[in-house]
């Protein structure tokens, strides 16, 4: 695992301990779900700049985290 998984684990980890049914139901906004799905549809189709590259980054980093502390939260649910 890299030093930057190994963080954001920590990290989620933490999130899920504070607040594990606030976690759980997190989603993203509409409009950021809408700016995901345009700049992944740009990446399928090479026309992505490499501003927008690295927001994509961005959020997809954003999810693993969010993704991690889900799955740490459920486990404190015991569900």
């Amino acid at each position: 695992m890299t030093a930057s998984v190994l963080a954001q684990d920590q990290i989620a980890s933490l999130m899920a301990d504070i607040m594990p049914q606030q976690i759980l139901s997190f989603k993203f906004s509409g409009d950021i779900q809408k700016r995901i799905f345009s700049l992944t549809t740009k990446k399928k189709k090479g026309i992505i700049t490499s501003a927008e590259s690295e927001e994509l980054e961005k959020y997809l980093t954003y999810d693993l985290l969010i993704g991690l502390a889900k799955a740490r939260a459920f486990q404190a649910l015991g569900k």
